[in-house]
């Protein structure tokens, strides 16, 4: 499985359009098999759009409009001969003027959910967070996928890990969680993690070969006083995953920046 994790602060970037187009061109080079992305947008106040059969509602999915960011980048990469199974949970308002969630493109099918993992249920409060999840195949092999954007260790992390971790126990299937985790590594939210009962693996650590380090620099939005880049964005994997590569991409290094965040493309088989 060759697997991208981005959050794509969508909208939001200066040249939103041209970084837009870099991501596509990107997935259509790597041909990945499932793409994770969070902070998916589409302003509040745009047309309605219409989807087909690739699309995977669920229960919170506001209706999905023309500027929806996965909706534009699943009809061109399917122009490009590239279809992808989708899914997005619907989140919170974001800025003001968004409505913010989270998604999950699969090249094979998919069954789709969303696990609320906060508190707070009411759309107009942004620590509203719901984990896009998707059952899928590779091979003959059932998976389990998940798009995470969880908050930061003091806000809210704590509870959301144990009502998402409560949720993932009963699949029992080979499980991979990608995404913004918001809490660094080796610290408290990172350890809880990793001494999770799902016992899982963080990619970066176990990969046979590894490329690049952060996954943010200093001082963007929910790090305004950070003064040193971070690792918050993560592919965990249980253990019966083999991590044959992991790799920092869209850095500035390896492809040009399309966010904040930059992404993570890893290459694991069962």
């Amino acid at each position: 499985m060759n697997i991208l994790t981005l959050n794509t602060h969508s909208w939001m970037e200066e040249n939103p359009k041209e970084k837009f187009e870099l991501l596509l061109e990107t997935i259509l080079e790597k041909n990945f098999d499932v793409i994770c992305l969070q902070e998916v947008n589409q302003e509040i106040t745009t047309s309605l759009a219409k989807v087909n059969d690739l699309y995977h509602p669920v229960a919170s999915a506001e209706p999905i409009h023309q500027d929806h960011f996965a909706a534009l980048l699943v009809e061109r990469l399917s122009e490009k001969g590239q279809d992808y199974y989708w899914t997005w949970s619907y989140n919170h308002i974001g800025y003001d003027r968004y409505h913010e969630g989270v998604a999950i493109l699969s090249k094979t099918p998919i069954k789709a959910s969303e696990v609320l993992v906060s508190d707070v249920t009411e759309s107009v409060a942004h620590h509203v967070r719901r984990v896009s999840l998707v059952e899928t195949k590779v091979g003959e092999k059932e998976i389990a996928v998940a798009s995470v954007h969880l908050s930061w260790w003091d806000k809210g992390f704590q509870g959301e890990w144990q009502k998402l971790q409560s949720h993932l126990k009963q699949l029992h299937k080979p499980l991979i969680l990608a995404g913004d985790f918001n809490n660094p590594e080796k610290q408290e939210g990172y350890q809880m993690i990793l001494n999770s009962s799902l016992e899982l693996q963080d990619s970066f650590t176990v990969a046979k070969n590894v490329y690049g380090s952060y996954t943010v620099g200093p001082g963007i939005d929910g790090w305004k006083d950070n003064e040193e880049p971070l690792r918050i964005d993560y592919i965990f994997t249980t253990k019966d995953w083999i991590v044959d590569s992991l790799e920092v991409i869209f850095d500035g290094k390896n492809k040009a920046l399309v966010s904040d965040h930059y992404g993570l493309v890893a290459k694991m088989t069962l």
